[in-house]
Order: structure tokens, then sequence, then C-alpha cells
């Protein structure tokens, strides 16, 4: 059991409080699916609710901080070296539909390099969390990626655009291609869990692209605390959290996968 850092004591009192929040929102989201309308609103209020919370207890903790936050944008701080960067809440369709499988995403940025992520599930009760150079845990429990390294048998997770024509055929061809070799895919529609659940061994790899920085910010950092491989689909040289093109995976089968999604190549 491991003793939690002053820093990422701040992140969970900030998550844990916009959990209780939301989970107040989740329990009343049923009752709005009858409704013509649909709760599309008041999800996205659920969500700004989730977000200034989170920014209000962080902004208290560490007022010369900045931010980066998926609904108020960015906020500069007096301290530009540090940033925190937020999603009150990814799988926000998930939520929408009553489907529990959604994450509140903390991150913290020091010089343009994550140094501590935080992924909170509400409704399964679970926190992944890293601070960098200081392992990977669930809660107080260590965690580790897998050690299968047969694709056979792996679990894979992705994720499918939804913005355009031409990103819909390069997620289907890469999708075939790794369905070739990897029979076990998943799509559950949380960015945020899936690299969670890369470092925590439930699944040996992920990859999408065209996601937004809080997407994956801190599930970067949590896969290599636990001891995987993560970089941008295309070139390694470049940082997935400002391209927004990740994969990741297991020790044992991240370069397979990775050969796998360069065969296809990029978009044209």
């Amino acid at each position: 059991m491991a003793a939690l850092s002053p820093l990422m004591t701040i992140m969970m009192r900030a998550s844990e409080k916009a959990a209780r929040s939301l989970l107040r929102d989740f329990n009343e989201v049923e009752n709005l699916q009858i409704s013509t309308k649909g709760p599309g609103d008041f999800v996205s209020a659920a969500d700004k609710r989730a977000e200034k919370i989170i920014y209000e207890e962080l902004v208290k903790a560490r007022p010369d901080y900045g931010f980066l936050m998926e609904e108020s944008g960015i906020v500069e701080g007096k301290r530009p070296d540090y940033r925190w960067i937020i999603d009150p809440l990814d799988g926000t369709t998930n939520f929408l539909h009553g489907l529990p499988h959604w994450a509140i995403s903390i991150a913290l940025e020091h010089k343009g390099e994550i140094v501590a992520g935080l992924i909170h599930d509400p409704v399964k009760d679970e926190i992944f969390h890293a601070e960098k150079n200081g392992q990977a845990f669930n809660k107080r429990r260590r965690m580790r990626v897998s050690g299968r390294s047969d694709l056979l048998f792996a679990t894979i997770a992705t994720g499918a655009p939804r913005r355009s024509v031409k990103q819909r055929q390069q997620f289907l061809k890469e999708y075939e291609t790794v369905l070739g070799a990897a029979p076990g895919l998943r799509r559950f529609g949380a960015a945020a869990l899936d690299l969670a659940y890369v470092a925590a061994g439930r699944y040996e790899a992920f990859w999408e692209r065209d996601l937004n920085s809080w997407d994956i910010a801190a599930g970067i950092l949590i896969v290599k605390e636990a001891g995987g491989f993560v970089s941008d689909i295309d070139d390694k040289k470049k940082n997935p959290v400002d391209t927004g093109n990740v994969v990741a995976g297991n020790d044992k089968l991240f370069n397979e996968i990775s050969k796998l999604l360069k065969s296809v190549g990029p978009a044209k």
C-alpha cells in the first residue's frame, strides 16, 4: 500500500468531489431517456458543474498554475511552466445513455511534460493514478501492464472517429488490419479508461486517432509508469498529447501493434 503524495492527494480530493456531483447527475439520466428532447443539455450541464468543482479545488491548492480544460479552454497561470489538463467527463456519450463507463481525467504538465495523472471511474470506484518515476496505482494498489505476448490471445481497445469520411476510412483500414492479427478487439467509448485498462493489464494495447489532449494526457503517464509504452501512431518522435494520435501497449506487444498500424499508413 503506497502513501499518497501531497500532489496526488490534491488531485484525488478534486476528483472525488466532482465524482459525487457526476454520480448524482448520472442517477438522473435514466429518467431523462424517455423525453423527446433527450438528456443532452442535462449532461452538458453536469459536465460543466464537474469541471467547475475540479477547477475550484485545484486553484485553491495551486493558485499559480494554469489550466487547459475541455469546457472552459485555457486559463493562464502566473507560473506558465505548470498547467493542469482536465477532462471532467470522458465518455460523455456513455454517460448520456446511462452506460456506467465514464471517467474524470486530471493531468499536471510541467514544461511540456506530463508529471502526474489521475483517472477516476466513480461508478466502479476505481482511481488510476501515477506520478513521473513513481509507479502506477489503482487507489493504493500497484499496477503493471499485462505479460501476454501473443496477439491471438490479446485484448485490444480502440475508438472510432465521427468527424469525416477520410477519418472513418482510415479507422476501418486499421481496424481490419489489427483484427486480422488480434481478433479480441473492444470499443468501450472512453479513451481515458482505455489507457487506464492497458496500465492495469486488462488490455494489451489501445490505439485511437484524433483525440484531444485532455482525453489522453493522464492515461499516457499512467501506462508508462505501469511499464508500458506509448507513442504517436505515425511518428515516435512526436508527442501524442499534441497530435491526438496514440498507440499504447504492454512491453511484449507494443511494437507489433505499432507495426500493424504503420503498415496501413497515415490518411491521404
